[in-house]
């Protein structure tokens, strides 16, 4: 049994696992919004000045582009700002936000709060940090939040990983990128929208993936897919299993956009079709804590996504950490 199985069926057996969502307040996903940088980098780009090609990067990664450029601040705030004008909430009926995010703007203060700056609210507001599955972590505190009596909760997901790449590397530079995404959850008297979750961690991959202070971004990137495909399967099904669904009632997969073998290996192995995941790897390439919330943003824009679905979101990061969630779509 591998270690996050072993870390799952711990988890699961206990009741810290098995949140009983729905009783008492309930939930809505109310906004959404996402915003990249202006600046486009191709595969052409590449080929001019690494020891690449097209296609080895598209063949190996899936990504034929991807966007460089602007602040953690700047690019949160102005998915934020989205998200809010889409709920129809303003800075002062806020009361929390959490940022997702591993490239903070700087050491202190929290970069949460100089988007607190940008838009202007004075609730609580923190960062967070759990790599590429930091998202999900940051949506299952904030949905607990509401639970616990507040009535809106914004949460962003940021990254600008641009900054801490070597640009000579093609291992790296290929495939990060910057972006941000956010959801507004409102506490509701109906059901909730967060139906089942999972977190953990498998600390034997600390080694896999990491980035020192003022460093650069280091990957083993095998073992990386290995230990990706099967984190991203379990915890999944995990969080399917709570909330008491299969494969076959989700309507969209939104996983982790870091690499299109890794996705399409796992949604093989979860039995979920093509036509049911939602894909921006293509054109963002891998953002980190942004990623799940562009990919769904984009499908919730183009329409993918109608009232009472069922969404699955998974993912993994450094760590290794790991995040799933099911969440009932609808404003």
């Amino acid at each position: 049994m591998s270690t996050v199985e072993k870390e799952i069926r711990k988890r699961t057996v206990g009741s810290s696992s098995s949140p009983n969502y729905g009783i008492g307040r309930g939930s809505s996903i109310i906004g959404w919004g996402s915003s990249l940088p202006d600046l486009v980098v191709t595969n052409a780009d590449f080929e001019q000045r690494l020891d690449t090609t097209d296609e080895w990067i598209t063949e190996r990664t899936g990504i034929k582009e991807r966007r460089w450029g602007g602040t953690t601040c700047s690019l949160a705030t102005a998915a934020a700002r989205s998200a809010m004008e889409m709920g129809g909430i303003t800075a002062d009926q806020l009361d929390l936000v959490i940022l997702s995010t591993a490239t903070s703007d700087q050491t202190v203060p929290a970069t949460s709060a100089l988007i607190a700056g940008e838009l202007g609210y004075s609730c609580g507001t923190f960062d967070l940090d759990a790599a590429c599955a930091g998202f999900t972590y940051a949506f299952v505190v904030g949905h607990s939040m509401l639970q616990s009596g507040l009535n809106n909760v914004l949460i962003i997901g940021c990254d600008t990983l641009s900054n801490i790449i070597d640009k000579q590397d093609r291992s790296t530079a290929v495939l990060f990128a910057d972006g941000a995404g956010a959801l507004l959850i409102q506490a509701t008297t109906g059901e909730s929208c967060l139906r089942g979750w999972d977190l953990g961690i498998d600390t034997s991959a600390l080694h896999l993936l990491w980035c020192e202070k003022q460093g650069f971004i280091t990957m083993e990137g095998k073992e990386v897919f290995r230990k990706a495909v099967r984190a991203t399967i379990e915890s999944a099904n995990s969080a399917l299993e709570q909330s008491k669904l299969t494969s076959s009632d989700i309507a969209l997969f939104v996983p982790h956009q870091a690499n299109k073998r890794i996705i399409d290996a796992a949604a093989q192995r979860l039995n979920i079709p093509e036509d049911r995941l939602a894909i921006v790897l293509d054109r963002t390439g891998n953002t980190s804590s942004a990623s799940i919330p562009l990919a769904l943003c984009e499908a919730a824009d183009q329409g993918r996504i109608s009232k009472g679905d069922n969404v699955l979101l998974a993912g993994f990061g450094a760590g290794m950490t790991w995040a799933s969630m099911v969440v009932r779509w609808g404003k």
